[in-house]
């Protein structure tokens, strides 16, 4: 299931979601494909989506949940990329 979260991330003088696949990158790739976002869009383990699309997103089947919701989901799937940790 491909979900999205609120557009609530400021950047770049816009507002953005995040989207994921609880399911695997192929169909979140390919979801994103069809919504025409570019693959620089995709960061580790989703994509960057402008407040814009977020309602096409819903309407072509992308399941809005809260940030929490979005992150425990791509968690439970083993799909989560964390940012590495840079040494000091």
């Amino acid at each position: 299931m491909i979900l999205i979260d609120p557009p609530l991330w400021p950047a770049r003088g816009r507002v953005w979601s995040h989207m994921v696949s609880d399911v695997s990158y192929e169909e979140l790739h390919a979801f994103a494909a069809r919504l025409g976002l570019p693959p620089r869009a995709f960061e580790r383990d989703h994509y960057d989506v402008p407040s814009e699309l977020y309602e096409v997103a819903v309407a072509c089947g992308a399941e809005g949940v809260g940030c929490q919701e979005l992150l425990s989901r791509l968690t439970k799937a083993g799909l989560r990329r964390r940012k590495a940790v840079r040494p000091r």
